[in-house]
């Protein structure tokens, strides 16, 4: 680590105390205090946050974006109605729980981010939060909600959340004035839970719904549910934040009008009516597609390459426009089938192929009953195939949380721009990091 440092600086003990630092910040974010290990001692003349930290710091830098700004001025009547209430009580300091709820494209980010502007502009913190790290991404300094409240991926009833009260994470709750956490509805209820007893715990005000703190939750119930492996139906709707004890002490917000309407009325009419359940069925159960929005179905094996014509057409010519590659997708129900169509629309990519290996290996295993070979064959939720082929200008999507802070968490889409021997040369495509160059390990 030091010899980042001694690039810019000569003298030892300056690098010294920037490499304690350094670890400093990255103790205090796991809830740990650089004083209990074997360390020598920080001299505070070099450190230039006085104390303040890590989290506390980057919320407070997030810059507003003038767009954001002017956002109030163009809410509906509903989305006024929401944003003056919610407002209210972060200027009296009040607390309180709020769940905005509404189908798809009836605003609710728009107002997300129209709340998180006003109150980043009066200089207090808001912490945007999401269920999921594509709808983390479209929100100004938006994280998942696991890495920032440091939630157990294993949870049950009655957990608390993993940081400490002397934690940076703990400090910045406690200065936080608004807390929005989006796709509620696809979150345990348990999640919700953990963090609401870690708030009253390091507010010192048990008696309060997180302690005395303003925190929006949105979300559709229409749309997708908890997941719980090899669940039942009752088990699903067990797990969903509406059978929480919390849920009766939100106060219910809706948000009917639907903006995206605008640009074509028919389709999202349509959506909304198989999302409420009202568009009509025949005897099996199914919904009759509409014809102009099918792609015809021959049963020959050139039906797949129809459908990536469909989706993708003219790709060659649009390769440098990321808004082209992120702003369309094949979706599949299952992962073989979007390995194979992931293996075809590479080689529709111009340019030479980059092939990268995982290294695949069984733990306590001595008579080698899972040989690598066979391991290679497997791809788990969550992991990328054993054989991972690129081409410059495809996009990628991330599966894990590497850096959330400058937007390279799990979600985040991004777009490939050259290639190293251990390492992917990557822009980000979407949120307020896009445009940036990053590179992957």
């Amino acid at each position: 680590m030091s010899e980042d440092y001694r690039r810019n600086c000569q003298c030892p003990h300056v690098v010294q105390q920037m490499v304690l630092i350094n670890i400093k910040d990255m103790l205090r974010s796991m809830g740990k205090d650089i004083r209990s290990f074997p360390l020598p001692g920080v001299d505070m003349l070099h450190d230039t946050t006085n104390g303040v930290p890590k989290e506390i710091i980057e919320e407070s830098m997030i810059k507003v974006d003038p767009e954001d700004t002017a956002l109030c001025n163009s809410l509906n009547t509903e989305q006024r109605a929401a944003y003056d209430e919610i407002l209210a009580t972060v200027d009296h300091n009040e607390g309180g729980l709020f769940f905005i709820d509404g189908p798809g494209g009836t605003g609710k980010t728009f107002l997300y981010r129209a709340l998180l502007a006003t109150v980043r502009e009066q200089g207090k913190i808001a912490i945007a939060t999401a269920t999921s790290g594509v709808a983390a991404s479209i929100m100004p300094g938006g994280r998942t909600a696991h890495s920032r409240f440091k939630i157990p991926l294993r949870i049950d009833d009655g957990a608390i959340c993993t940081f400490t009260k002397q934690s940076g994470t703990a400090k910045l709750l406690q200065m936080a004035s608004l807390i929005i956490w989006d796709e509620a509805s696809m979150t345990k209820r348990q999640a919700v839970e953990a963090l609401d007893n870690s708030m009253r715990d390091i507010m010192d005000k048990p008696n309060l719904p997180f302690g005395g703190k303003t925190v929006v939750f949105g979300g559709d119930f229409r749309q997708v549910l908890p997941i719980v492996r090899h669940g039942s139906r009752g088990q699903i709707l067990d797990a969903s934040l509406r059978r929480s004890n919390l849920w009766g002490c939100m106060r219910h917000l809706q948000l009917v009008r639907n903006m995206r309407a605008q640009n074509d009325p028919w389709f999202v009419e349509y959506l909304l009516r198989i999302g409420n359940g009202t568009e009509e069925i025949n005897d099996n159960g199914d919904i009759h597609l509409p014809d102009n929005i099918c792609v015809p179905y021959t049963g020959d094996d050139s039906d797949l390459d129809k459908l990536m014509e469909s989706v993708y057409p003219t790709l060659n010519d649009c390769l440098a426009d990321p808004n082209y590659i992120t702003s369309r997708a094949i979706l599949s129900t299952r992962n073989d089938c979007v390995d194979n169509i992931n293996l075809k629309m590479i080689d529709r990519f111009q340019g030479e192929e980059m092939v990268y290996h995982s290294f695949d290996s069984a733990e306590d295993d001595p008579h080698n009953y899972y040989p690598p070979k066979f391991l290679n064959t497997l791809t788990p939720y969550g992991l990328p195939p054993h054989m991972l082929k690129l081409k410059i200008n495809c996009p990628i999507i991330l599966l894990r949380n590497i850096d959330p802070a400058n937007g390279l968490c799990n979600g985040t889409r991004l777009v490939v721009r050259g290639f190293q021997k251990n390492a992917i040369d990557v822009e980000i495509v979407l949120g307020q990091h896009s445009r940036t160059r990053v590179l992957l390990p």
